[in-house]
């Protein structure tokens, strides 16, 4: 079985940001011992060097391999290049016991909040998907903009701008799973086999109605996934535990 902790939308900097909260979601997610932690942008609320230095810190204490890919607000201000400064590359692979590969994109565009994944990412998503089917790999695409709409969000502004072409290459390339953020409104959608998960934000106070801060946990084994909600300061939920269908 793998396990992947995912968090997202953590906005360091913001005066809706809750400290003791993100250290909370930590501690759990650490004693989960998960074999990766995913965290899909929006890591600073405004892109500032000094909000990229306190994610740096705070990201420290995770105890698990960690991919991190950024958000629309992480790009603002410089960000973009302050990300790779502080963080690690926007985009890149992990594999996770040589069963997994994660596979991070940057959708940021800077100081803009829809996002694009570009055709020359598209292209190297596409060869890393293959490797991973060729390598008999579950694979996983995180980001942090949603290429299908989420429910109860709003009018829909900022899904990706080339959300047809990525989604296409998706399920041409046969991938298993696509995890994000932005929106802070957890839900999980399912197109030809395929998960689009969805991660509320972890610590920030920015939330609809009577949602509260969380984090998801895929647990991946055989032909199954759980996708569960973990909400830090109550309980978890499950969303789904679905077996997936032969290809």
């Amino acid at each position: 079985m793998v396990l992947i902790a995912h968090i997202s939308d953590l906005h360091v900097g913001a005066e809706n940001f809750k400290e003791d909260i993100l250290l909370e979601a930590i501690r759990q997610i650490n004693d989960m011992e998960p074999d990766v932690v995913v965290a899909t942008g929006d890591l600073t609320d405004n892109g500032y060097y000094l909000e990229f230095l306190q994610v740096a810190s705070y990201l420290s204490n995770i105890e698990s391999p960690l991919v991190v890919v950024p958000g629309n607000h992480d790009a603002r201000h410089v960000g973009n290049e302050t990300f790779e400064e502080v963080l690690k590359e926007k985009k890149g692979t992990l594999t996770v016991n040589d069963e997994l590969r994660v596979i991070g994109l940057d959708s940021s565009e800077p100081d803009l909040d829809e996002g694009k994944v570009g055709r020359s990412q598209q292209l190297w998503m596409e060869k890393e998907l293959k490797k991973a089917a060729e390598a008999d790999l579950y694979s996983v695409i995180a980001l942090h903009h949603h290429i299908i709409p989420v429910p109860k969000t709003g009018r829909e502004r900022n899904v990706l701008v080339d959300a047809g072409d990525i989604l296409c290459s998706i399920v041409k390339c046969g991938a298993n799973l696509v995890i994000c953020g932005h929106k802070h409104v957890p839900h999980v959608w399912r197109v030809e086999d395929i998960f689009f998960v969805t991660a509320g934000t972890v610590a920030s106070l920015k939330l609809r109605g009577k949602d509260i801060n969380s984090y998801n946990t895929y647990y991946i084994e055989d032909d199954i996934i759980e996708i569960r909600l973990n909400q830090v300061q109550r309980k978890s939920y499950l969303m789904g535990s679905y077996k997936l269908c032969s290809k």
